[in-house]
């Protein structure tokens, strides 16, 4: 299963995910819109990009009181049925990484939706802090980092 993979160390904090992501979704130039969202620590040059984790028990699904909040079987994604969606916000409140946002417009929610398998996000990032990839793949990199790491460590 693919997952939206973020090398913090790469990240800029450009936005041009946030940008691209908000044109695809919403027609419009809007960050605040964005499924994905940079945060930024300026001071320590620090830029974490936040997107829905598609949690594999994920909390804001346990929560719904209308049970719109899924499962898409062929991407592994959390999906909202939005014809089922009261607009009640409770998995927004729930969700423990506050990437979900609410669309005040329509009185709806939103989150990441991988762009159905094609994440606009990572076709623009040109550091390549956003990839979008086999989860076994990115979990052996961060492995073999973590690794190199404590081989260098040892040898001080």
């Amino acid at each position: 299963m693919k997952i939206l993979a973020v090398d913090e160390k790469r990240c800029t904090g450009c936005r041009l995910c946030e940008l691209v992501c908000s044109v695809r979704h919403e027609g419009a130039a809007d960050p605040a819109r964005a499924r994905i969202q940079i945060v930024k620590w300026e001071e320590e040059g620090v830029y974490l990009p936040m997107a829905c984790r598609q949690c594999e028990d994920a909390p804001c699904a346990a929560v719904c009181p209308v049970n719109a909040i899924g499962r898409d079987p062929e991407l592994g994604r959390v999906t909202t049925d939005h014809d089922l969606c009261i607009g009640c916000r409770a998995c927004v409140s729930a969700c423990p990484f506050g990437v979900l946002g609410f669309h005040e417009d329509r009185g709806k929610t939103f989150r990441c939706d991988l762009c159905h398998g094609d994440p606009t996000c990572v076709k623009f990032c040109e550091t390549r802090a956003l990839r979008y990839e086999e989860g076994d793949r990115v979990v052996a990199g961060r492995r073999r980092a973590a690794a190199a790491r404590f081989r260098q460590a040892v040898a001080e």
